[in-house]
């Protein structure tokens, strides 16, 4: 009896020790690159894994949040895609630039192109948009995504989380705003960013380069004088064998 309980108690052990270990599925989510600050403008990625074995994605369906909606939505061209971009009509216009926005991008389709077009099993994806202007009234955005696969399945990511509930199974991708400085600075993108390194190492290359410069000048100025001086030894000393002779 004995032998048999501790048989069960091991087996049990080892059951749940392979459900606790048991890798959690990947899910679309949206992230930025660089900051997304509200009231400024970001590019955002909706990461996009592949969880089957035996089929591709080949569709992405992303909605935009009414509550907060964006006057400026602009997907990046990806090679292997189709981009479709669908406009709704708000119930109250936007402000942008000035301009008075009557309707705004309420959902981005992207549908992959050619026979083995799409993600592949073992493969995930970026989708890059650039967004704005972010909310100043939000601490985040909520997105709604429908995943499409080759074998005809389709995977909604638009359960919300709720506040102390955990994790939905298929949860929606949301975007976590950061806080613009306390001098209106709304961040910047990642693209602005790469910027400022790039004049920064022209600047580091530019001053090196003028040292250098500076270097030279300084090594040719005396090596002339040292040359010089040379001459006139030579002179003084040609000058006194002709006298003696």
């Amino acid at each position: 009896m004995k032998v048999s309980r501790l048989a069960v108690t091991g087996a049990v052990a080892a059951t749940a020790v392979v459900v606790l270990s048991s890798p959690a599925f990947a899910h679309v989510s949206v992230q930025a690159e660089g900051t997304a600050a509200k009231g400024g403008y970001a590019v955002v990625d909706f990461k996009v894994p592949n969880e089957r074995d035996n089929a591709s994605t080949t569709k992405l369906e992303v909605t935009f949040p009414t509550d907060h909606p964006l006057a400026s939505v602009m997907p990046e061209p990806m090679a292997g895609w189709k981009i479709e971009v669908t406009k709704s009509k708000l119930a109250k216009p936007l402000e942008l630039h000035g301009e008075q926005i009557t309707e705004a991008v309420s959902k981005v389709t992207w549908t992959a192109t050619g026979k083995d077009g799409g993600i592949q099993p073992g493969y995930f994806e970026k989708f890059p948009v650039s967004v704005g202007a972010l909310p100043e009234d939000a601490d985040e955005l909520v997105f709604k995504a429908i995943q499409t696969y080759s074998n005809k399945e389709v995977v909604r990511w638009i359960e919300v989380q709720e506040d102390g509930a955990e994790e939905p199974e298929t949860p929606a991708p949301v975007l976590a705003l950061s806080a613009a400085s306390e001098d209106g600075h709304h961040g910047s993108t990642a693209a602005e960013e790469a910027d400022a390194k790039t004049e920064n190492a022209a600047a580091t290359t530019e001053a090196a380069d003028g040292d250098s410069s500076d270097t030279t000048a300084r090594v040719l100025g005396v090596v002339g004088i040292v040359v010089g001086a040379l001459g006139v030894a030579y002179g003084v000393l040609a000058g006194r064998r002709r006298s003696d002779a």
